[in-house]
């Protein structure tokens, strides 16, 4: 397993970026055709490793491709590995990065305040119909989409009740190089900076009427 340092620096270099736990990259195409042809030839290049390490997300402009050893939800050699292999097959097409009108890749969480955690995981397991995270099974873990569709859901531990503050709020994990953008423009259009005491960890801003996100980075983590 590798720390979100040594994992961000090992591929960031080839436009891939660290977000929660995984590797991920933004190639674009010019159809569905080009995509699943695309799709295909980064799956030969990982061979037998790809089942265990490779998730790909087909849209018609982009394919987004994201590496994690599945059996530790973590980042390591084997799939920085994998992220150079995909990077040399796709190296003729254009580079990820941001452009005007384009983001690149990022990672939403769900965050649930809560005085009992233990009381609560329970219902929002169910309810989802999510699962734990490899390796974390406690009763007051994060809990994941088993087939990755929707957020990551983790517990934030409250020591009493605040009837008139957020109980739940959104995390956005994006790219270490791109969060002072980020959150520059959200503040243009009205948005409100309530915390930069732990960035470039987190921020927590606001929307005008006080509905809260937290843009978090890997970074100040280790």
């Amino acid at each position: 397993m590798l720390s979100r340092s040594e994992a961000s620096d090992a591929t960031n270099k080839q436009g891939w970026r660290f977000l929660l736990g995984t590797l991920r990259t933004s190639v674009r195409v010019t159809s569905l055709t080009d995509a699943t042809t695309l799709a295909a030839r980064a799956v030969d290049a990982c061979g037998a490793d790809a089942d265990d390490h490779l998730r790909i997300d087909i849209r018609p402009d982009r394919v987004e491709f994201v590496l994690q050893t599945r059996k530790s939800a973590a980042v390591t050699s084997r799939d920085v590995e994998l992220a150079h292999r995909i990077t040399t097959m796709t190296e003729d097409r254009t580079t990820p990065a941001v452009d005007a009108g384009t983001r690149s890749v990022q990672e939403l969480e769900l965050a649930i305040d809560a005085i009992d955690i233990a009381a609560i995981r329970p219902f929002w397991k169910a309810v989802l119909g999510y699962t734990d995270e490899p390796g974390r099974t406690g009763p007051t873990d994060p809990l994941v989409d088993p087939i990755g569709q929707g957020p990551a859901i983790w517990f934030q531990q409250m020591t009493e009740p605040r009837q008139q503050r957020n109980r739940i709020h959104l995390d956005l994990c994006v790219p270490h190089d791109e969060a002072s953008a980020r959150i520059a423009e959200a503040l243009v259009v009205g948005g409100r900076l309530l915390s930069d005491r732990r960035a470039p960890s987190f921020w927590i801003l606001s929307d005008a009427e006080g509905n809260e996100i937290c843009v978090t980075t890997w970074q100040d983590r280790d």
